[in-house]
């Protein structure tokens, strides 16, 4: 009985202390931090959890191994070891005048235009990862159009601090950041002689992929599509694209003003626009986009692709008088993408870059690469791309100062100076800085506001983790960031750790490059999601890239020509100053006479 007594007792003991044990487990489990939290992987290596503290990096095809992703494998080194660092090639890019003007002269122009387009669109995964819902794979995150894609998985929910494991327990306040760090103290205008017709263009070009949802918050767009679309232009579904339509010979509607083509009235074609409630119907502009009756800068550009449309509906129709409307139409909305496409990379691209290597739109460069043709919009980009220090004090028009008291919502300046002065106007006024913080108009600070709280809302990664992401170099400390010491003890005694820096702040407030229009992050960040967005277009693959797409080889060339002067004065009674950038010299400051010569 007591050897019974004794085989009872013991497995009792052990059991009771296996209880404890799993208490004391369960207890500690729960303070246990996410190792994810802490961002081990390197590389684009996947952090995956296993259990409650324990976890391991998915190397995966990223030239990397070992527990972190650190150790390259033998073909990265040696591309490591021959591969410039990204300041190194921007710095070439932007020097040696002399070599680049061999290059852009000979058959090794489209040589380095691969390798700029390759190299940059690889960085951004195809097709789409994931949302800010799910921070792994999934097939909604594939599926669900109606969300933006992520480059970066979001900060994982069960992280003891808002940006990971390091930083400060609460984040500082938004209003606070932007009126320290954002907020205009005098106007710096832009070295590289950006204007407004630059900035005018930003905003008119992405608003047709850019289109956010401020009802739902965590990551929506409104938008159906997600590349270069034109819906700024025909609007984002069927039913506007049709009222807007004049259904006949392929063309837009219009309203004939002093014997000149513009956007027509609402009161004539019921679209919904926004505008404030004392603005009558007759004053505002049915346009594609919603939201273009705020600045007469995007209606100028409005009208601009309107009587470009028509113009290429007639060239459409006397070469092939047998196309119905539809078909006209079809056919000159595929040119105007191919337009918008071309001018962008090889004017607009070309002038934020500083390159001296001249950029060159040509699909078929692609032809022979690994390239899908497929885009999805990433909220990281939506982001990045709030660029409203190009804004200035007032706008200039022929010696008038118009605040943005009168400037917003002011349908009737397009009419009452037209499309020609207005383009000469915004090209001649200096935009603004804008990297280096502190040069955004007091109009502007609440979609700052806005950014940083969609980005909190969507559980943004940290700067540096998009830095490592795009094979910069994370920086460490708030002074390496920034040359503005201010700036630097501020968001120290905001953030805490640099580690911590959220990603928007991030990319506007680091120093500029040197006579340049932002840093070093914004370059390298935002010329990948642009350049695979631009041609990964449809229209850029094999089967859509040759004249019979276009109408033939007349509709091919009105692509492959089109430049910024030719949009504008093809469609202009005479032609303006128009460019991207300031007049550099006197000559073309100088007025310019009427000239049909392009």
């Amino acid at each position: 009985m007591k050897a019974f007594s004794i085989f009872i007792r013991v497995p009792i003991t052990l059991l009771l202390l296996l209880l404890l044990l799993e208490s004391s487990s369960c207890t500690a489990d729960s303070s246990v931090v996410n190792p994810c939290c802490y961002y081990p992987c390197q590389h684009a290596g996947v952090c995956v959890r296993f259990g409650t503290a324990s976890f391991k990096c998915d190397c995966t095809r990223t030239g990397y191994y070992g527990d972190n992703c650190t150790i390259p494998e033998f073909w990265t080194r040696i591309r490591l070891m021959l591969k410039p660092s990204p300041s190194a090639a921007h710095f070439i890019l932007t020097h040696f005048q002399w070599f680049w003007s061999l290059v852009n002269n000979s058959f090794l122009r489209d040589t380095f235009m691969r390798l700029v387009l390759t190299i940059r669109s690889n960085l951004i995964p195809s097709p789409p990862t994931y949302n800010t819902k799910y921070g792994y794979l999934s097939w909604e995150s594939y599926y669900n159009l109606s969300y933006y894609t992520r480059l970066l998985p979001p900060v994982p929910e069960d992280c003891p601090l808002p940006m990971g494991a390091k930083g400060k327990p609460v984040l500082p306040d938004v209003k606070e950041l932007v009126e320290r760090f954002f907020k205009r103290q005098k106007f710096r205008p832009d070295p590289q002689g950006t204007n407004l017709m630059f900035a005018f263009m930003a905003q008119h070009f992405t608003h047709q992929f850019f289109k956010t949802n401020l009802e739902v918050q965590g990551g929506f767009t409104k938008g159906l599509g997600h590349g270069v679309d034109a819906s700024n232009i025909y609007g984002e579904d069927l039913v506007r694209q049709h009222q807007l339509r004049l259904h006949k010979d392929g063309k837009l509607k219009y309203q004939l003003v002093n014997g000149e083509m513009y956007p027509p009235a609402v009161s004539e074609v019921p679209v919904h626009m926004v505008y404030p409630e004392n603005i009558p119907a007759d004053k505002r502009l049915a346009i594609g986009q919603e939201l273009f009756g705020i600045l007469p800068g995007l209606s100028m550009y409005a009208t601009i692709w309107l009587r470009e449309h028509n113009r290429v509906c007639d060239i459409l129709k006397a070469e092939h008088p047998t196309w119905d409307d539809e078909q006209l139409f079809q056919t000159t909305r595929l040119i105007i993408i191919g337009e918008i496409i071309n001018i962008i990379i090889e004017e607009y691209v070309q002038h934020l870059s500083g390159y001296m290597l001249d950029l060159k739109f040509d699909p078929s460069l692609l032809f022979g690469e690994r390239f899908q043709y497929s885009n999805r919009i990433a909220l990281e980009f939506c982001q990045l791309y709030h660029w409203h220090p190009l804004m200035p004090d007032s706008i200039l028009i022929e010696g008038e100062e118009i605040p943005y008291s009168q400037f917003l919502y002011n349908t009737s300046l397009l009419m009452h100076y037209g499309v020609e002065r207005l383009v000469d106007a915004f090209s001649r006024q200096p935009a603004g800085q804008i990297g280096g913080g502190r040069n955004s108009h007091q109009v502007v600070l609440k979609v700052a506001e806005m950014v940083i709280t969609e980005s909190r809302a969507a559980r943004v990664q940290p700067f540096n983790e998009y830095r490592k992401r795009f094979n910069l170099k994370p920086y460490t400390s708030f002074d390496e960031l920034t040359d503005d010491s201010e700036i630097a003890r501020g968001l120290e005694e905001l953030y805490g750790d640099i580690d911590a820096l959220e990603f928007y702040p991030g990319t506007m407030l680091e120093k500029a490059r040197a006579d340049a229009i932002f840093g070093e992050s914004m370059v390298e960040m935002g010329a990948p999601f642009s350049l695979k967005g631009l041609l990964g277009n449809p229209i850029c693959s094999p089967e859509y890239w040759k004249p019979s797409t276009f109408g033939g080889e007349t509709g091919f060339n009105i692509i492959k020509k089109s430049t910024l002067k030719k949009l504008v004065c093809l469609n202009t009674k005479w032609c303006p100053y128009v460019d991207f950038h300031v007049p550099r010299n006197e000559e073309e400051a100088k007025p310019r006479k009427p000239s049909t010569e392009l």
